[in-house]
């Protein structure tokens, strides 16, 4: 009898963030393949009766990474277990999950999604930065900051999306700071954007650093800031000195 692949956001970090839905399947499963990403605090929502695989991927680590992992959920399932593909954040946000329910449909894997909260709305939530808000900041926009923003063919266009929303939040975008700022500001934002870096976002580890879209980039290697880490950028960011409400760890 065929198994069945649960797609499951594991929230920002906070064991407290993780959706009733997750907590649930992670209760029941038979095997959890888990994330990098992924908290100790959630993993220790596992029961010893499950079988927990590691398949976390780092910058750098070749594309064969996520067909081991697609593998790994085919064999399991086609056993007859219950899978959680447990991913931090959303699955679906910069997660892959939609690549690996095209695998599963493709392969005839019965599979569900469940969503998480994102990692770039959470810690900017902890940090008391609203990214929407009435009188400064209509809209929002989620970016991937994996690509090379000096590529020939961008995968996000920097400089048209500098005034084409009012806050942008980054992911995945710490070790291309400086050309990403350089280009927002080549697109027409001014350098006296406010800018945060928040490190660990929710966890007992989190850091913030405040700045604009002109020094963030020296701050952030002077402060020796590491992954995982979300950057905002917009005047909305200026609010967290006002309505903050999470110290750092």
């Amino acid at each position: 009898m065929t198994g069945i692949v649960y797609l499951a956001g594991a929230g920002p970090g906070d064991p407290g963030l993780v959706t009733l839905r997750t907590a649930e399947l992670l209760r029941t499963a038979d095997v959890v393949l888990y994330d990098r990403l992924v908290s100790d605090g959630i993993l220790a929502m596992i029961p010893e009766s499950a079988n927990k695989e590691y398949v976390g991927r780092a910058v750098g680590d070749d594309t064969t990474h996520q067909d081991a992992t697609n593998e790994l959920m085919l064999r399991h399932a086609q056993d007859g277990k219950r899978v959680v593909r447990l991913k931090g954040g959303d699955p679906i946000i910069f997660g892959r999950g939609g690549e690996e329910a095209e695998f599963l449909r493709e392969h005839g894997i019965k599979y569900e999604i469940i969503p998480g909260i994102t990692s770039g709305i959470a810690s900017a939530t902890y940090a008391g930065i609203p990214v929407t808000h009435r009188k400064v900041a209509s809209s929002v926009a989620l970016v991937t900051g994996h690509e090379d923003p000096t590529k020939e063919h961008e995968a996000v266009k920097w400089r048209n999306l500098a005034g084409a929303v009012d806050s942008i939040v980054i992911m995945m975008g710490l070790s291309r700071i400086d050309g990403i700022c350089d280009n927002l500001i080549k697109g027409g934002r001014s350098p006296a954007t406010p800018v945060a870096v928040i490190q660990n976002g929710t966890t007992p580890d989190q850091r913030i650093i405040r700045g604009q879209l002109d020094t963030i980039a020296s701050m952030v290697k002077e402060e020796k800031f590491r992954p995982p880490a979300i950057i905002i950028i917009g005047d909305a960011v200026a609010l967290s000195e006002k309505i903050g409400w999470r110290q750092d760890g």
